[in-house]
């Protein structure tokens, strides 16, 4: 929806409308019509600059997408922080 690049199932979010608030589907197991998005911040304000949203899921429209973007928010800050912890690669040097 955002960036519109092609990718596996595997990295994208799938999305889901009910009551017109936009639900994160992370296990990709809930009923309807389903959108999918790269869970990164930049895919999501691309979607909601194109207005995107009620296009994607063949709605009328505004909907509220703040707990997709606050499930996006919260899936960066726990990246960051595993990589953070992460010991550096060790490299040997051949002699």
């Amino acid at each position: 929806m955002g960036c519109r690049k092609r990718d596996s199932p595997a990295n994208l979010l799938r999305m889901v409308v009910t009551g017109g608030v936009v639900l994160p589907d992370e296990h990709h197991q809930a009923p309807g019509r389903g959108a999918h998005l790269h869970p990164v911040t930049e895919c999501l304000d691309l979607a909601e600059r194109r207005k995107a949203w009620p296009r994607a899921f063949k709605v009328p429209g505004p909907l509220d997408v703040q707990l997709v973007r606050d499930f996006v928010e919260q899936r960066e800050i726990q990246r960051s922080t595993s990589a953070a912890a992460r010991p550096p690669a060790v490299t040997t040097a051949k002699t």
